[in-house]
This record gives C-alpha cells, structure tokens and sequence, in this order.
C-alpha cells in the first residue's frame, strides 16, 4: 500500500482474519513475543490454525475484552507511532490487516472492501 497519512487504522467487525494463528504463517510474529507469550499463543491454536477463541461461524472473538495483549492489534499503532511519523503505526497496522485479509478472504472481497472504507479518515 502507498503510503497514505489520511489512512487510521481500525478493526472490523466480522473479520478475525488476524485470529488466524498458524505457527507455520506466523513464525515472525511469534518470535517478537516474550517466551510466557509465546506460550500463551501457541496454546491458543486449535487444529484447524485457528485461534480456539475465536467462533468462525459468527468471526466474533470469545473472549475479546480479555483477550491478550498481542492479540490487539491497536498495541501496534501505539507502539510504532512516534512523534516525528505519528502514522507510522497506523501504516503498520493497515499493512498487516490488509495481507491477512488478503491472504484468509481475498483481496476483491466483502471483507477487504469493508477494511478498506473503515480505514479511510473521515474529514
């Protein structure tokens, strides 16, 4: 994606494409956890790849008001917006739901389409 500082970032209900917790398609973000993380994120993957908290059928999250740290993706707009590039989180977070939904429900879909309204600022 071009980089576009009207672009914020925001989660959609009805994705989960990020619930998407497959150690094989996931290995760098695992790394970037803490070992007590890692463990906690690795137990959260069911059979499937999917996260055991998350209900594919309604793609509604279980236990999101308790759900982990390094499952809300709002900590990375935090963590990587400084002073200098206050969009550099947003950019990061947008590039990372836009390749997971991508790469779970396509890049043409309904899905995409609805990230890609919610994401652009409303002047």
């Amino acid at each position: 994606m071009a980089r576009d500082d009207r672009a914020h970032w925001g989660c959609i209900s009805g994705c989960g494409a990020c619930c998407r917790l497959d150690p094989s398609l996931r290995q760098e973000a695992i790394e970037a956890l803490s070992p007590e993380q890692q463990e906690q994120y690795l137990a959260m993957v069911g059979p499937d790849g999917w996260c055991i908290n998350f209900n594919t059928g309604a793609r509604s999250c279980r236990i999101y008001a308790d759900r982990p740290d390094f499952c809300n993706v709002a900590n990375l707009v935090q963590l990587f917006g400084t002073v200098d590039d206050p969009g550099a989180g947003d950019r990061l977070a947008i590039g990372c739901c836009l390749q997971q939904i991508r790469s779970e429900y396509g890049g043409r879909g309904r899905v995409m389409k609805r990230f890609r309204r919610a994401i652009r600022k409303r002047l």
